[in-house]
């Protein structure tokens, strides 16, 4: 069992109500600024245990998603705005995301 849970991506529509559970990207009306590309994003309509690998689990299949995915550069910048810790977002996994929060700060130092 790990130390964390791991959220339920869906997808919400007009069309059905929806279910109750815990605020997260995909079903927070608004958790950060404009968060509409949730909308097109093609994890919400994947298993979410792929974006979220055991550790030293594969994040293959979450990244070939994320591949096709038109809003992955949103989903990246969320990211690492809300400097999320777990899984995969924007097709980068949690040491891909820190290698550019370290780059970023370095990059404001100098």
């Amino acid at each position: 069992m790990t130390a964390f849970s791991r959220p339920h991506l869906t997808l919400l529509t007009d069309d059905a109500p929806a279910p109750a559970r815990e605020a997260s990207p995909w079903t927070d009306p608004a958790p950060v600024g404009d968060a509409s590309w949730r909308l097109e994003a093609l994890c919400a309509e994947t298993d979410p245990e792929a974006f979220f690998p055991e550790k030293g689990g594969s994040t293959r299949d979450a990244k070939r998603v994320c591949g096709g995915c038109t809003v992955r550069a949103e989903c990246l910048e969320f990211a690492l705005a809300n400097d999320e810790r777990f899984g995969i977002w924007g097709g980068l996994s949690e040491r891909e995301r820190r290698r550019i929060r370290l780059r970023q700060r370095t990059d404001l130092s100098a």
